[in-house]
């Protein structure tokens, strides 16, 4: 399902009309995205949690040259399903 079939399904599902729906999820996700860049977690009870975790600095080794680098610390997105999610796909 790609965004436009997801904004149509719950314009369907809501009563409204897409024009009023899209703002909407733009809105929800600016706010999420606005969360995780402050460096706070975002929980969204039934669905789950996201969560920034930064990576620590690290050795790797290029396999055919055996050459070893120094790969820097980065921020990884994390996401992890509520119990609820969890349950309906076993």
């Amino acid at each position: 399902m790609n965004n436009k079939e997801f904004t149509a399904a719950l314009s369907q599902k809501l009563g409204i009309p897409i024009t009023e729906t899209t703002p909407i999820i733009e809105s929800l996700l600016s706010g999420l995205i606005e969360e995780l860049q402050n460096g706070k977690s975002v929980t969204i009870q039934g669905f789950g949690s996201f969560e920034v975790k930064k990576k620590a600095e690290r050795i790797s080794v290029n396999p055919t040259t055996q050459e070893r680098m120094l790969v820097p610390p980065k921020l990884v997105l994390s996401y992890k399903p509520s119990n609820i999610l969890k349950e309906k796909f076993k």
